[in-house]
């Protein structure tokens, strides 16, 4: 019975038409310049570099953080962690982080420039 309701929802959620949100930021991309194209990914760029760094930061501390007896730890726990963590990188980056996606994004511009 949850086999054949898995299957019918299936090609609903395939289907499924582009939110609003998505509609709008296609046709925001579009109206862009080649240059506000190219500058929009660098800063993608520079904020992905940033987050893998924090990623990469934050691993150590929360490896180090005791599990609960009952009902943590395991393989399974491992695996949330790295996500949590991976997650919580993307995050900081995207809300400012520390300041390197800003220098990232002016030394790939400037790369560009030459």
């Amino acid at each position: 019975m949850l086999d054949n309701a898995l299957t019918t929802l299936s090609p609903n959620l395939l289907n499924k038409p582009a939110s609003k949100l998505d509609q709008f930021n296609a046709q925001q991309a579009s109206s862009l310049t080649p240059k506000e194209k190219m500058e929009a990914k660098a800063r993608a760029a520079a904020e992905d570099f940033e987050a893998v760094f924090l990623t990469q930061m934050l691993t150590p501390v929360f490896e180090q953080l005791p599990t609960d007896g009952l009902t943590g730890g395991g393989q399974g726990e491992k695996i949330y962690r790295s996500l949590i963590v991976q997650e919580y990188g993307k995050s900081l980056s995207k809300n400012g982080g520390i300041g390197i996606a800003d220098s990232v994004y002016k030394d790939i511009l400037k790369l560009q420039e030459v």
